[in-house]
């Protein structure tokens, strides 16, 4: 009797052993599952989708798309003041962080009093340095614009043109990751701005690799980091503001490149 209760101890140890190697397969399968669709198949449907979207917004203005153009100095002013150093970044996390400054004043880049609508695609970001050619939609909402790809606009800060502070963010990682390598734009590289009417061409002044996901001012329409105050402009211009998650994979600070306006011209 007592081999027997051994034997069957044994057996039913071994079954539970078995039991949990499969169970922990099985698991790991799942998360290897989950990983590819976050790392492959979510890039896979939100490049198709924002690629869709610019050519349809190319196909509505009637130009074939796809080209950079030479800028002439807008009328009436220039870019405004040369940063004091690198610019900060700002809530570039899918709505997280301090709320950005007001709106400025006037009709947005769509024509229409008041600007775009709420998820509207409307403008094309072009990223030379980094291969990025993107749809700009109104908002940074998660389901309504980042997770398709695009990058979105703060509904607070300028259309692309106007004076004050145009700011976008992007998805660093996952959902067509535009960003993905926002940290290697560099101080002189070109960033144009495609609307339905204008083509305006940004020049980068300067990157902050790291900031507070919390830091609010990048994004005013006179940008200075409220984290770290020596780091901004201190004077109205015409200003472009890049914002995304850093480091990769996380949320925990933003990464935020600011330029200012070059010139502009007719489509």
């Amino acid at each position: 009797m007592r081999v027997q209760g051994g034997r069957g101890r044994r057996v039913w140890t071994a079954r539970g052993l078995w039991a949990g190697a499969e169970l922990a397969v099985t698991l790991g399968l799942l998360v290897l599952l989950l990983v590819a669709h976050q790392l492959w198949w979510t890039n896979r449907e939100a490049r198709a989708e924002a690629g869709r979207t610019v050519h349809a917004l190319e196909e509505q203005w009637g130009e074939g798309g796809g080209r950079l153009h030479e800028a002439v100095p807008p009328a009436g002013g220039g870019a405004g003041p040369k940063a004091s150093a690198d610019p900060t970044e700002e809530q570039v996390a899918v709505g997280e962080g301090a709320a950005p400054e007001a709106p400025s004043a006037g009709t947005g880049a769509s024509g229409a009093k008041g600007g775009p609508r709420g998820d509207q695609a409307y403008a094309v970001l072009r990223i030379p340095r980094i291969g990025v050619t993107v749809p700009v939609a109104q908002g940074i909402s998660k389901a309504g614009v980042l997770d398709k790809g695009y990058v979105g606009h703060y509904a607070q800060s300028a259309q692309p043109g106007e004076l004050g502070n145009f700011a976008l963010a992007g998805h660093r990682n996952t959902h067509g990751e535009p960003f993905r390598h926002l940290n290697a734009v560099r101080a002189g590289d070109e960033v144009v701005v495609e609307t339905r009417d204008t083509v305006f061409t940004y020049v980068v002044d300067s990157v902050l690799p790291q900031t507070s996901a919390r830091d609010g001012g990048t994004i005013a329409a006179v940008p200075r980091s409220d984290v770290k105050p020596s780091y901004g402009y201190s004077a109205p211009g015409r200003y472009l503001t890049l914002t995304t998650c850093t480091p990769e994979f996380t949320s925990t600070y933003r990464l935020v490149v600011w330029g200012k306006l070059r010139g502009s011209r007719p489509r």
